[in-house]
């Protein structure tokens, strides 16, 4: 299933997880152009695993390696974001996103004495759990059964994905005072909810003209203190980070649509099929055309 992102850079959950809240994700960085994910966030906790690639994994501005093997926790509504470095095959990377309401109701003791204080702690985006850590390797083997439940959905699978969640936050809790830190300072969190207000207002509009001075004034600062939170997060200029989201939002559209080029071309804001076609070879390595070929099978 592809991440889908709303016009806040939420991804859009399944409406199911409202009845069992989790989701289950596998094989997304397939769907990906150059096996890139976009940075977002989303109100639950995500685990993730590499399978059999190098992965990057982005979590606010702090860039984690992950080899085959290695697990990560990541924070409710942290910015993150996913790129494999290693060549070959997309890493099937199983994702598994869930609410601290999976383990205990919001106004319940067990919520508020064991998940609270984790979703709570500006200072802890993640955690890695390394398939070389013999600390974690009782939760590596409850994440890995995690994944198989949810896929194979035997009888009272929910019983057993709940309980092993259970103890997975169970470790986190008990390990909290040991485990590494990242103090955000408040320049950084400025800079966090800043970025957010911007790439708001980049997926709200990119259909429109929309100009540096535009994406600025989303945050209420310059153009300059724009570019620097850009830079510090994405390592990319806003106006970059514009163009890549057409350019992401066009490679969707040629794989779901019959809509002809010139139409995704103005859709997705480039008001010249020739400039939209230099950059998306630019990006991607092939023309548009090449994309709706190899859609259709030509």
């Amino acid at each position: 299933m592809p991440i889908l992102l709303d016009h806040q850079l939420q991804e859009q959950i399944p409406h199911g997880i409202l009845d069992f809240p989790i989701a289950f994700y596998c094989d997304e960085l397939a769907t990906l152009p150059n096996c890139v994910g976009p940075v977002h966030w989303h109100p639950y906790f995500e685990i993730a695993t590499a399978q059999s690639g190098v992965l990057d994994y982005q979590v606010g501005q702090i860039h984690t390696i992950l080899e085959p093997g290695d697990s990560i926790f990541v924070n409710q509504n942290t910015l993150h974001g996913i790129r494999q470095l290693s060549d070959g095959a997309p890493d099937h990377l199983p994702i598994i996103l869930f609410s601290g309401t999976v383990i205990a109701p919001e106004n319940s003791v067990i919520y508020q004495k064991y998940i609270q204080p984790i979703l709570a702690c500006n200072s802890l985006p993640f955690v890695v759990f390394r398939h070389d850590s013999n600390l974690w390797e009782e939760v590596r083997r409850q994440i890995s059964a995690i994944y198989c439940v949810i896929q194979e959905q035997p009888d009272c699978y929910e019983l057993a994905v709940q309980r092993n969640i259970c103890c997975v936050v169970e470790a986190i809790f008990r390990n909290f005072d040991s485990l590494p830190k990242s103090e955000a300072s408040r320049v950084q969190l400025n800079t966090q909810i800043r970025l957010q207000k911007m790439l708001s207002y980049i997926y709200e509009n990119y259909a429109q003209t929309v100009t540096l001075a535009d994406i600025a004034g989303s945050a209420n600062i310059s153009r300059s203190e724009a570019g620097r939170c850009f830079q510090s997060f994405m390592g990319c200029s806003p106006v970059e980070a514009l163009i890549q989201y057409r350019l992401q939002t066009a490679q969707r559209l040629l794989q779901e649509t019959t809509l002809t080029l010139q139409e995704i071309s103005f859709s997705c804001g480039f008001h010249s099929v020739n400039y939209f076609s230099r950059q998306f070879r630019k990006r991607y390595g092939y023309s548009p055309g090449a994309k709706r070929k190899q859609k259709l099978g030509k």
